[in-house]
């Protein structure tokens, strides 16, 4: 197994826009650089995961069921639009504003419900796997390459949201900013099933 082409496809898929990243970037930019760390580890994690359990078999499970796939990636789609639709909402941020924070939990959650993310796990069990050889040693080093490359990934996205965070000093501001993330989340969404 040649692990440079996979780092490079880790670094793209954790680098590029797409719902968590868009989330990431949305919330620091709210609540700060250091605030987000448990929502990049959640989505960094969550995805380690469904890479986890297609590798282990639910993958082929949902190749012999593409109904399954259809309204997984629905159910998903559903509610990234829901969440686009609440932070097209919400005002600038207020001092003690610790509401709406996804957190964790709902990060890692979120890349259940995510289609890209799903794609990124089938793509990587089915490309960079080679059959025949220890399937399962393959897809745990796999995993553990991809938290390595996504971690700094969706770290730089809060970066990048604390950075955004400093132009945004009036109220105009801040709905300009919450309407153009909740644009692109429901873009990143809606992108996976048209």
């Amino acid at each position: 197994m040649s692990l440079l082409p996979f780092l490079l496809f880790a670094l793209v898929a954790s680098i590029t826009p797409g719902p968590t990243n868009v989330l990431i970037l949305g919330h620091s930019a709210r609540h700060g650089a250091r605030a987000s760390l448990p929502l990049v580890l959640g989505g960094s994690l969550g995805a380690v995961a469904l890479v986890l359990v297609v590798g282990f078999g639910l993958g082929q499970t949902l190749a012999q069921h593409p109904d399954w796939q259809r309204a997984l990636a629905w159910a998903g789609v559903l509610w990234l639009s829901w969440l686009a639709w609440q932070l097209a909402r919400a005002g600038a941020p207020a001092v003690a504003d610790d509401s709406a924070r996804l957190g964790f939990g709902g990060t890692a959650g979120l890349q259940v419900l995510n289609p890209k993310s799903w794609s990124m796990a089938l793509a990587v069990v089915t490309v960079y796997a080679e059959p025949g050889a220890d399937l399962w040693h393959q897809v745990l080093v796999l995993a553990l390459v991809f938290l390595l490359v996504s971690v700094p990934c969706l770290g730089l996205w809060a970066l990048l949201g604390r950075v955004a965070a400093h132009g945004l000093k009036s109220t105009r501001a801040w709905r300009g900013f919450n309407l153009g993330m909740a644009a692109l989340l429901l873009a990143s969404a809606w992108a996976t099933v048209v």
